[in-house]
């Protein structure tokens, strides 16, 4: 098998290999640099990755983004930015229906309650994928009726709907669309006033149809070709959603940074008028074209992402979301063997550096916690989450929100037993600079997309993309020193231990990752971006959380 491996000069070029995309060259000086010479620290190059600054520790907790009011109900629109959710309570004449909800619901009660409205029902517009939803936890709450489509498979009692049926919330009617395309069994549905039934004045659109894009098709496991799901939604938009007066507002159930789509916008609502004239998916010429728009640039899913819809089908049990978080497992030497146990810190990524139990990855809580944990660690693995009290409480409850049971400990647990830790010594920017100038830097290995890479890179070095590093890693000597490169060192961070349960014993991180690096002052390679560049990868790359733009 061929390895990476330092050469007198720096780097050894490699191969390819798993299917994703591996970029390696002898490290050059910057004024002699292939694609010439590396831009200025300018604004375009500060390319934050979503577990920047941007998800601060709020992103994981619901809020209100609006309430938007029409004759005879209003809509509150209900965010968590975390896993780019939203969600709606529909509320007419002192009643609500919830819309998609999350599997922890008490901000949904609580936001019910604040106006004055009883939830009367729930409704999924589709079989989620990316979350485990909250149709069984409000029914046996509140004892309501679920609404589903009448193609959604459920094992469970809901009251199925298709295009001949209504429901009325108050002076609000609704009548439902089906829309095959992110799934079989999707489902848009339509809202209008009592005293104009003519008109629509909005459509939840589910994930089928998102702002400025549309849903992937690819999620099912080949259960259902993705080509024919994404040209069924070519047939729906052409003969029912197109046809619907330009002026009505339609709510998504996802948001950017969402991998339920492909560059969704920034913005929580639009109109049928709107997305005709800006969606770019509806500039295609014909069926074909658009099919291939759909397909072109999706990455692999998650892999949670199919358990968790299986779970949503199958109505997912309760939670006691009230259980008090103790340290629950005993601290031994049986805890770091990686083929027996997955162990996740919370911590940042300085704490996990200066000392960490031996094997453990560093998924920050500060981040896309969910995301990352559904798609590095296993689902079915035995997890144990280490942190404090608080962070424990914390991860536990997000985690429930994808599916994962995990056991908890504290580092100072496992210190009192006298078992060893381990320590990493992330590299300052400058010094690492240094080393490279003088031919003594460790093998650099960037992290990120390939996209990602591709934009800006803090030079010619290795791309091996997170996801794909435990496979990919087999290309290297483990006993060599790694200096491991993302965005912010949250990505970097994870790797290390990545890394480490790889046997790799000289992993470090650059510390403040490659905006650190920029604002020390120091210089940045450049390279036209790819079609897809910043957005999500291809099949050919790794799946994991989507980079963040801003």
């Amino acid at each position: 098998m061929k390895k990476f491996a330092m050469t007198r000069r720096g780097f050894l070029v490699g191969a390819t290999a798993g299917g994703a995309t591996l970029i390696a060259s002898s490290y050059l000086k910057p004024d002699v640099w292939a694609a010439g010479s590396p831009a200025s620290n300018t604004p375009e190059t500060q390319i934050k990755d979503s577990e920047s600054s941007s998800h601060s520790e709020d992103s994981s907790t619901f809020s209100v983004v609006d309430t938007y009011t029409f004759p005879g109900f209003k809509v509150v629109q209900i965010t968590l930015p975390v896993l780019s959710i939203y969600s709606y309570l529909l509320i007419s004449e002192g009643e609500a229906l919830l819309i998609d909800p999350v599997r922890d619901i008490s901000f949904y009660l609580e936001t019910a309650k604040n106006e004055n409205a009883k939830i009367v029902g729930v409704y999924l517009s589709h079989s989620h994928a990316d979350f485990v939803a909250g149709h069984m936890e409000v029914k046996k709450a509140l004892g309501v009726p679920i609404y589903q489509s009448h193609k959604c498979g459920a094992k469970y009692s809901f009251k199925s709907m298709d295009e001949k049926s209504t429901l009325k919330i108050g002076k609000a009617v609704m009548k439902f669309i089906d829309t095959p395309g992110h799934t079989p069994d999707g489902q848009c549905c339509a809202v209008y006033s009592e005293d104009d039934l003519k008109d629509p004045k909005l459509l939840f659109t589910g994930d089928v149809l998102f702002v400025g894009s549309v849903g992937r098709p690819d999620l099912l496991d080949g259960t259902t070709p993705a080509a024919w799901l994404a040209g069924a939604f070519y047939d729906v938009w052409g003969a029912k959603l197109s046809k619907l007066p330009d002026n009505v507002m339609i709510f998504p159930a996802h948001g950017a940074g969402s991998l339920c789509g492909a560059n969704l916008g920034n913005e929580p609502k639009s109109t049928i008028g709107h997305e005709k004239e800006a969606n770019p998916y509806f500039k295609a010429k014909g069926r074909g074209e658009f099919i291939a728009m759909v397909l072109q640039g999706l990455p692999e899913a998650p892999q949670y992402f199919g358990h968790n819809a299986k779970m949503n089908r199958e109505g997912p049990a309760l939670v006691n979301w009230n259980a008090p978080i103790t340290p629950e497992i005993k601290p031994g030497s049986q805890l770091t063997k990686p083929e027996k146990y997955y162990l996740v810190d919370l911590r940042d990524a300085d704490s996990y550096a200066k000392e960490h139990i031996p094997n453990s990855v560093n998924i920050a809580a500060r981040g896309r916690l969910e995301t990352w944990v559904g798609t590095i660690v296993p689902w079915g693995s035995k997890l144990v989450l280490v942190g404090d009290q608080e962070l424990l409480k914390e991860a536990k409850h997000r985690l429930h929100r994808i599916g994962y049971k995990a056991d908890t400990m504290t580092l100072e647990s496992w210190k009192k037993a006298k078992l060893p830790t381990k320590s990493h010594s992330p590299i300052a920017p400058k010094k690492l600079y240094e080393a490279m100038q003088n031919g003594q830097a460790p093998l650099i290995v960037d992290v990120r997309l390939p996209s990602e890479w591709m934009a800006m890179r803090i030079g010619n070095v290795l791309n091996l993309p997170l996801t794909h590093l435990a496979q990919l890693s087999s290309k290297l000597e483990k006993d060599q020193p790694v200096a491991l490169v993302c965005n912010s060192a949250y990505r970097s961070s994870l790797a290390t231990g990545i890394l480490e349960r790889k046997g790799f014993t000289k992993a470090a991180s650059l510390e403040g990752g490659s905006q650190a690096w920029m604002d020390a002052g120091l210089p940045v390679h450049e390279g036209e971006k790819t079609p897809d560049a910043g957005l999500i990868p291809s099949k050919a790359e790794p799946k994991g959380p989507q980079a963040d733009k801003s």
